[in-house]
């Protein structure tokens, strides 16, 4: 390979230096070249290949590099290769080390993906409960949580996930047999729900949940609390509460869409332990709650059951304003 010697190019400021020993190329009697152990002194720039600068399919990181088509040549003075005595550089006899500029490409790191928590089985007991993930399921969680969905979107497809964890929440509730006579004479031994339940919505957010139960039980009876956080100590004290007469008979389906830290819920259990309303037999139905609140909350009534359609360490606070429009 003949190499012509042409002006000594400056390296890039991002490029580093290092010492090459380089054997010396002879042609033979057929004209190809051929290794004697030494080498010329070159200066030559390297830099990413082309083909290569697009992206690291290796995925290791690492340095592609390609030789330039301008090849630099730097000579000692006493050396019998320089310019005045040598033509080429591949019929020098002389044995030199060859410096090559070698450019390194930064790879482009990818940036983080989504936070995704996605619980152990029992991690949080067998009194909790996450609705099975599905397409449908995690296309509603994306468009309640995008900025950029209008208000009206917000609210038809709030509603939707609400009404998959109501009818999910529903299970929860006792069951007792009841035979019925089909329209064909036969008789069909099928399921009702226990008499004495109920549900009670935190406002306010809580109330954006109250449809979809009505929407399943029509004549169900609900109760309300609300709770508000002190602007200085941030500490969560009950201002309101109504329920029913007999609740410390019922069934409870607490409804609260966002739970980040669990102070909330834990301050309306509270309230309704002091109307004698049983842990057991109060069901927590969520949207998104943050593993820091689940762990809270069953720490304290670990009794209490709760269903939600999400754990993720961000919870979208913004649920209550967006839903009722006061963003």
């Amino acid at each position: 390979m003949k190499l012509p010697s042409t002006v000594e190019s400056k390296p890039s400021e991002n490029a580093e230096m290092v010492e090459l020993e380089r054997p010396n190329l002879s042609k033979t009697e057929n004209g190809q070249e051929s290794s004697s152990g030494d080498s010329g002194t070159s200066s030559v720039p390297m830099s990413p290949a082309p083909s290569q600068q697009g992206s690291d399919k290796s995925g290791s990181g690492g340095v592609v590099l390609t030789a330039n088509a301008s090849v630099s040549t730097a000579v000692a003075p006493n050396s019998p290769s320089s310019p005045s005595k040598a033509k080429n550089l591949d019929a020098s006899p002389t044995s030199q080390k060859q410096t090559v500029v070698i450019s390194r490409r930064a790879v482009a790191t990818p940036p983080p993906g989504p936070l995704i928590y996605t619980p152990k089985e029992n991690e949080f007991g067998q009194n909790f409960k996450i609705l099975p993930v599905s397409c449908q399921i995690r296309e509603l969680q994306t468009i309640i949580r995008d900025k950029n969905t209008s208000r009206s979107d917000f609210k038809f497809y709030a509603d939707r996930l609400i009404r998959l964890v109501i009818e999910d929440s529903l299970n929860l509730l006792p069951f007792r047999h009841h035979e019925i006579m089909t329209p064909t004479g036969s008789m069909y031994d099928g399921l009702k729900y226990e008499r004495g339940n109920c549900g009670v919505s935190i406002v306010r957010s809580g109330e954006s949940m109250e449809a979809g139960l009505r929407d399943c039980c029509r004549s169900i009876r609900i109760g309300k609390i609300l709770v508000e956080s002190d602007a200085d100590t941030h500490e969560a004290h009950v201002v309101y509460a109504r329920f029913p007469d007999d609740i410390q008979f019922r069934k409870v389906l607490l409804m609260y869409p966002i739970m980040s830290t669990g102070n909330t819920v834990i301050k309306s259990v509270n309230v309704l332990k002091e109307h004698l309303v049983q842990e057991e037999n109060i069901i927590l139905a969520n949207l998104f709650c943050t593993p820091t609140a689940v762990r809270t909350v069953l720490s304290t009534f670990p009794n209490m059951k709760i269903l939600t359609s999400e754990v993720h360490p961000i919870a979208p606070n913004h649920f209550g304003q967006r839903y009722f429009g006061t963003d």
